[in-house]
């Protein structure tokens, strides 16, 4: 909670910081990384820092924690903080580099703002920066202490390498140390780390889309010709060199969007390579006998270039209470889907889909996508609280929705 003497300059000011956050994290990012580059060797992506993508996923949240503690004084916004929290701890951070954040961030604003960052000023963001970095400190320890400690990264071996689609592949994992597999649950991710051919690490997040005992599945999509930018270079390099026997460093599960308990319906709504976690939730409910009604949503630009559909189009078959509707942008003629899959052409439409009473909605695509689908989801009555969603990559849609 805000003193009320911050409360006030943060309100006051509110607007001018907001306005000048995009420079002050861009100065905050340049200056950081500028003094200290060892930081993108394994935690920083410099990817997102390229296309801009990471600083605005810093802006968006600062200013989101700031005016949740304004509208709402007594209550933590935990919704907001967990989800920087999870990816925060698939990526090792540790308390000391908020340390170093603050010191660099606290420089862009005296910079930016120049004669307008009073003491007042700066004390008061202070304040802000440090309620919401002791939040996020205290809910990695807690995760940390539930995944068995801080040391998050461990070896894992490709055993297995399987063609999905032209652009997508399956990488089957074992622990490479010979340790149990760790918990997850459907939904949850997993970090990998890769070196680059310069020798600089980087890290990128793909969800577990199946398991089988000690061994864990990812699926790997690379940009297609023509598409690539540096914030694919992970899944370019994975995509065109893991071969079994590869060793990967592979870091604890995370994620807070994961399959909840009870019998209500669900609806699993994605866009290319974001069936990934879609897979995981329907498996686990074929493997727990599961009689829930449950609806996929999927959209994809062709049969061929949809991954993981033949499982898909099994695990529905097999849960009792399962249909799906998949649209395709080309040659939806060709689909050849079983009886309990609806094949449409074109994108997502949910005006012929009834959504039960008491659903809960997963999303997970592009963000124009589940902006989308959100908004028609809750234009049908749909709750906002029942309507989750995964990103991979900087969440630039974080207290915007």
């Amino acid at each position: 909670m805000l003193s009320t003497e911050s409360a006030a300059t943060v309100r006051a000011t509110i607007p001018a910081v907001a306005g000048a956050l995009d420079d002050i994290t861009a100065r905050f990012y340049d200056t950081m990384l500028g003094e200290r580059p060892e930081l993108l060797d394994g935690l920083f992506n410099r990817g997102n820092q390229a296309s801009g993508e990471q600083r605005k996923a810093l802006a968006g949240s600062i200013a989101a924690f700031a005016t949740m503690l304004l509208e709402n004084p007594d209550e933590r916004p935990d919704a907001l903080l967990s989800r920087i929290a999870h990816k925060h701890v698939s990526l090792g951070i540790t308390e000391d580099q908020y340390v170093i954040v603050h010191k660099y961030l606290f420089g862009a604003i005296a910079h930016v703002l120049d004669d307008a960052a009073t003491p007042e000023v700066v004390a008061a963001w202070d304040e802000v920066y440090w309620l919401m970095a002791g939040a996020l400190i205290a809910m990695e320890a807690g995760l940390y202490q539930r995944s068995g400690g801080r040391d998050v990264w461990r070896p894992w071996t490709v055993t297995e390498r399987r063609e999905q689609t032209a652009d997508a592949v399956t990488l089957t994992l074992e622990p490479g140390d010979g340790g149990p597999a760790p918990d997850f649950r459907p939904g949850q991710y997993v970090s990998v780390r890769a070196q680059m051919p310069d020798g600089v690490h980087q890290a990128r997040q793909y969800s577990v889309s199946g398991w089988d005992g000690s061994r864990r599945l990812i699926t790997v999509k690379r940009l297609r010709a023509g598409e690539w930018n540096p914030a694919g270079e992970v899944s370019t390099l994975l995509h065109g060199t893991a071969t079994p026997g590869d060793t990967l460093m592979v870091s604890t599960p995370a994620g807070d969007v994961t399959l909840s308990d009870g019998d209500h319906p669900l609806v699993l709504v994605s866009a290319g390579i974001g069936c990934t976690p879609m897979a995981a939730m329907l498996r686990h409910l074929d493997e727990h006998g599961s009689d829930r009604r449950v609806i996929v949503l999927h959209a994809d630009r062709t049969p061929a270039d949809h991954a993981h559909r033949e499982e898909l189009n099994e695990l529905i078959e097999r849960l009792p209470g399962a249909t799906a509707h998949v649209w395709y942008e080309q040659d939806h003629t060709e689909a050849g889907e079983p009886t309990d899959v609806t094949v449409r052409p074109g994108t997502v439409d949910l005006g012929p889909i009834e959504i039960p009473e008491g659903a809960e909605a997963y999303l997970c695509g592009p963000l124009p996508f589940m902006r989308g689908v959100r908004t028609g989801l809750l234009d049908g009555g749909l709750p906002a609280r029942r309507v989750h969603y995964e990103v991979f990559g900087p969440d630039l849609w974080l207290g915007q929705n």
